[in-house]
């Protein structure tokens, strides 16, 4: 079950893609996490296919990440008494909070938080940005617009305020009860919704605490301005394209995905690149050239991981769609350009015992040409570590926590295993040895490097290298 590359793919469940059948081939075919969003689908809809991944784990004996990805708040306009309008160029739009049908001159918003914050000069976007209002006026209870961009607008079309933050929570009431019943479940991963400033991973730590992963959701073009407090605050990142394309310039938009990759790789914290990665094989066999290249800039840029979504949730192509994405992974990382762009921007260590140590084991590892480099981890710091430094060499982690197996398949070049409790760092080095073996990342006479932090379950602890040879068991 061994993968022969380093990013990760990421698939969304959905329609096309709940029967058992169906995830085990996705699985097979390079799935490494599974997204479970709950903006779609019922608690029991997603409890099926939570139930199939958990078995199917215990099928082929390696863990599978869990991503469940909350809704968040949806900002909507009220309805029309003709159902859909068109607005001209130039003229005067009214929302207001008067709970009544719209018409061409105005239309109910509710959600007063928005008059609250929005203030005269400020943009507002309809309908994924198709449609731009001007503030020219704002109280308490009316909005007052000009139309910057005309068109057609029908009712309850979603609201974009991209240059405000909001004083709105980032987990709506049912937010939170998806997210307990999720965390009942055991999700490994909850990706966070309508993510503006760091104080939103805040109140979702307090709900979450270490259940699972916080991935934010860089969606906003305002939460760019907190870049690196929502990075240090959260344990991975998902950059949400088709959301930041409706409130930025779509130039924009690649320059900021660069930074954030940036970003994320000198903290350590896992990232991947998400929405209309192959979009046109929702509906076609084959993705565009230029999609393509959109997944292949990712990896090269070194992320994490890619995501699928309609591609694999709702799409007529859903397993074709893995596999054309882990071939163009694949490509890309057997491209000598690849591994210089990796070396070239890899951060600089800090001045501490376990950046030392786990920088060394990337160059002793190269200077050796070893086979692998073995991490035993009980919190996932050490691994998480040597993600950071994108070796040559494959990572293998142990650790004797399911869960932390299961959140690291989202890491970049890492293959989670489930391991024994162990006392000592010899029982480590003979464990790491018999795994590597088993998992075919090693062969006798082979070295590997291993790593770990001693005392054992101290985050942030590794402190020992060591280079061990794989030899013949005493019973061959």
């Amino acid at each position: 079950m061994r993968r022969h590359r380093s990013a990760k793919i990421v698939a969304t469940l959905g329609p096309s893609s709940s029967s058992e059948a169906m995830i085990e081939q996705l699985f097979m075919a390079g799935v490494d996490v599974f997204r479970l969003n709950f903006s779609h689908g019922s608690h029991e809809d997603h409890q099926k296919r939570h139930a199939i991944i958990r078995n199917l784990e215990e099928k082929v004996g390696r863990p599978i990440g869990i991503l469940m990805d909350l809704q968040g708040p949806k900002l909507r306009i009220g309805t029309f008494r003709e159902k859909a309008i068109f607005l001209e160029e130039g003229q005067t739009f009214i929302l207001d909070q008067e709970e009544t049908t719209g018409d061409k001159t105005r239309v109910f918003l509710p959600h007063p938080e928005i008059f609250e914050a929005i203030q005269e000069g400020e943009d507002l976007l309809l309908d994924d940005g198709k449609i731009r209002l001007q503030v020219v006026k704002a109280t308490p209870q009316r909005i007052e617009t000009r139309v910057k961009t005309a068109g057609p607008l029908s009712e309850r079309k979603g609201l974009n305020v991209p240059t405000v933050i909001l004083p709105i929570s980032p987990m709506t009431f049912k937010d939170r009860e998806d997210l307990a019943f999720g965390l009942r479940l055991g999700m490994d991963w909850i990706a966070l919704s309508f993510v503006q400033c760091p104080k939103d991973v805040l109140e979702a730590r307090e709900l979450i605490g270490n259940q699972a992963g916080i991935v934010s959701k860089l969606e906003k073009p305002l939460a760019i301005k907190y870049l690196e407090e929502i990075v240090e605050l959260s344990d991975g990142i998902m950059i949400a394209r088709g959301d930041l394309g409706v409130e930025m310039l779509p130039e924009e938009v690649p320059s900021i995905q660069k930074r954030i990759i940036q970003c994320c790789r000198k903290a350590g914290k896992p990232v991947a690149v998400c929405t209309q990665m192959l979009e046109s094989m929702i509906k076609s066999p084959t993705p565009t050239r230029a999609e393509a290249s959109d997944v292949a800039t990712a990896v090269y840029d070194g992320a994490d991981a890619v995501m699928l979504s309609a591609e694999s949730a709702s799409g007529d192509y859903p397993l074709e769609s893995v596999m054309i994405m882990n071939r163009i992974i694949t490509h890309v990382e057997q491209d000598p350009f690849y591994r210089k762009m990796q070396e070239a921007n890899l951060p600089e260590p800090k001045p501490t015992t376990s950046d030392a140590i786990t920088a060394a084991a990337r160059q002793v590892a190269h200077t050796l040409q070893a086979a692998a480099i073995v991490t035993f981890t009980s919190t996932g710091e050490t691994t998480l570590r040597a993600a950071r430094e994108r070796p040559e060499a494959p990572i293998l982690a142990i650790t004797p926590e399911v869960k932390i197996a299961r959140k690291l398949a989202f890491v970049w070049g890492v293959h989670p295993l489930k391991s024994r409790e162990v006392s000592t760092f010899s029982e480590v080095v003979g464990d790491a040895c018999l795994l590597a073996e088993q998992e075919g990342f090693a062969h006798v006479n082979d070295r590997i490097i291993v790593t770990a932090g001693v005392p054992f379950r101290v985050a942030g602890s590794t402190n020992i290298l060591r280079i061990a040879r794989i030899k013949v068991p005493q019973d061959r």
